[in-house]
Parts: C-alpha cells; structure tokens; sequence
C-alpha cells in the first residue's frame, strides 16, 4: 500500500483514478487546485468522490494565478469556449504549462508528508493537444523533482500516470467495473448547469461513451 496525492480534478478520468487507487488498497489524499478555470464546479465533484472512497479532500486556492495565463478560455472571462474538439488547430481550450503547475504543487505536498507518489489522470492521446500530458513530460519532471527535493522527499517519491497508455473510452469501461456512478462527474469547460453537450470537453466525453458502447447517464444541455 502506498501513501498516494492524487489530482482529481472531479473530471470523468480523475474521478475514475481517485477509485482506482482506493480499489488497489492505497492511502489515497485527494487534492484539487483552484487556478481560477472558469469550471471549478468540477471540485463539488473532487469531493463526492472522496465521500465516496472515505478519502481526505483538498482544494488547494491559486486561482490568481489565472490573471497570468491570459488568451485561454479556461482562465480568461473574456474568451468564450469554443464549440470544437481539442483537435482544432490553435485552441484556446488547452492552458499550456498547467500541469507543470499543478503537479509542482502536489509533489511539495506530497514531500512534506512523506507520501509515495503523486497520480495524475494524463491519458493517451492527450500529449497530442497538451505536452505536458506525455509520458516523457512525466519522466523529466521526476528527473527535475529528484534534484529539487534531495535529501528532503523520500528518494522513492514519483509522479505515477497510471492511465497513460489507455484512452478516454478505455477509462470509462474501467470505470464500469469500479461502480463509478458517471453523474458525479463533470466535464464541461463552461460549468453551467448540466453540461453543455457541444464544448471539447463535452464532445469527448459523449464519443467516449459511444467507443466503449456504455450507457451515458450524463444530462446534456438541450435547446
């Protein structure tokens, strides 16, 4: 069993992560930072799922830090999310560095109380819109936190991204078997009230349900 700091931002494959390590047998501390994305609704749902797995939460506030990554319709009021897949050249939809961000702040957690690892839910396929996403991003940045945490984390202390060769619809019929209920999770980049059906988020989320031929209890926004 490992003393795990898990990311979880409430999405559908962070959610299905939290699960999966408390299914393993880990110590699982649940973590969400707040770095002012228009939709962190999606941490009530960080929560449930801790609830759910009788986890420690918590959300971690820098959500000035959205002032500087103007541009990007996640951290900027005034730009609008788009109707179009992650694919489409030049998104606004990708905040690029954010996981550089976000995994820095879990390994200082994770050194502080001598955990084991850090999780995050990169998938495949992920690397191809966000870098920061890929496995060779993951493997420098231990090699970077190795020399910035000597002799002061636990020498075993990594960043683990066990989800990182399976795709979305691959995490979904995980999820299945782990009895994840799919309506406590969110994806929708606009955070309205159910989920908009037609932003990136939206869209891989409903063609990931189709690809692993599972029932989608999502409600969708419908005109």
């Amino acid at each position: 069993m490992a003393r795990v700091i898990a990311i979880v931002s409430g999405g559908l494959d962070s959610v299905v992560l939290a699960h999966h390590l408390h299914a393993e047998g880990h110590e699982v501390h649940l973590l969400s930072i707040d770095y002012g994305q228009r939709h962190r609704k999606e941490h009530d749902y960080a929560r449930i799922a801790a609830d759910r797995i009788g986890a420690e939460h918590e959300i971690v506030d820098l959500s000035n830090v959205a002032s500087m990554l103007p541009g990007y319709s996640l951290t900027d009021s005034q730009v609008d999310v788009p109707d179009q897949h992650y694919t489409a050249p030049g998104s606004v939809n990708v905040v690029p560095n954010r996981n550089v961000i976000l995994l820095s702040v879990a390994y200082g957690k994770a050194a502080a109380v001598k955990a084991d690892q850090v999780a995050i839910g990169a998938l495949a396929g992920d690397a191809s819109t966000a870098p920061d996403c890929s496995a060779e991003f993951i493997s420098s940045f231990n090699a970077m936190e190795k020399i910035a945490c000597a002799g002061y984390a636990p020498a075993h202390l990594e960043v683990v991204a066990p989800f990182i060769d399976l795709h979305k619809h691959d995490v979904i019929r995980l999820g299945e078997k782990l009895g994840v209920d799919w309506t406590e999770t969110w994806s929708c980049f606009k955070g309205t009230e159910v989920h908009c059906g037609t932003c990136a988020a939206c869209v891989d989320r409903i063609q990931a349900f189709e690809r692993a031929e599972t029932t989608d209890t999502t409600v969708y926004f419908k005109e």
